[in-house]
């Protein structure tokens, strides 16, 4: 999803808990905050020697731990002010990929991509999930798609990785 359409869709939906699933069936704690909002701009090259370059926006989320047992969810209305704000000090690219940042004791620390959304007992619920990692190079490589077949198909001296 990229930042812009983010923001319509929180625009949509101003008045409404706003809830995030991390994996299926779970939920980020009522007692999250944004703590951060990062603007990223990637400079990469693959294992390929192909070059890329695109922006990211990363908000982050975090339970409080003093707020533990909070069942109120933030409105939409609030986290458009604290992006807003963000905005006002720091640009946005509207066009670039927006991903969550987020943890807690029993998930890891990861950036998710948003997969979808519904509206869910009159909330608004952004659904969360991993991108696996992947060969960008796969052609250049020889690696056949969709999965490599042995790990022997990318080897130091080939060409690639």
């Amino acid at each position: 999803m990229k930042t812009s359409e983010l923001f319509d869709l929180l625009k949509q939906h101003e008045q409404k808990p706003l809830l995030f699933e991390y994996a299926p069936n779970l939920l980020v704690g009522a007692n999250y905050h944004i703590t951060e909002v990062k603007h990223l701009k990637i400079d990469s090259v693959d294992c390929g020697a192909g070059t890329d370059a695109w922006n990211e926006t990363i908000i982050q989320l975090w339970e409080s731990p003093e707020e533990i047992g909070k069942t109120d969810f933030m409105k939409t209305s609030k986290a458009l002010g604290i992006l807003d704000k963000v905005g006002q000090m720091k640009s946005y690219d509207l066009d670039a990929e927006v991903k969550f940042e987020y943890s807690n004791a029993n998930f890891h620390t990861a950036q998710l991509f948003v997969t979808g959304f519904a509206i869910k007992n009159g909330s608004l619920l952004i659904k969360l999930d991993i991108n696996p990692t992947d060969c960008k190079a796969k052609e250049t490589c020889g690696v056949a798609a969709p999965a490599m077949e042995s790990a022997n198909e990318c080897a130091p001296g080939g060409g690639c990785c």
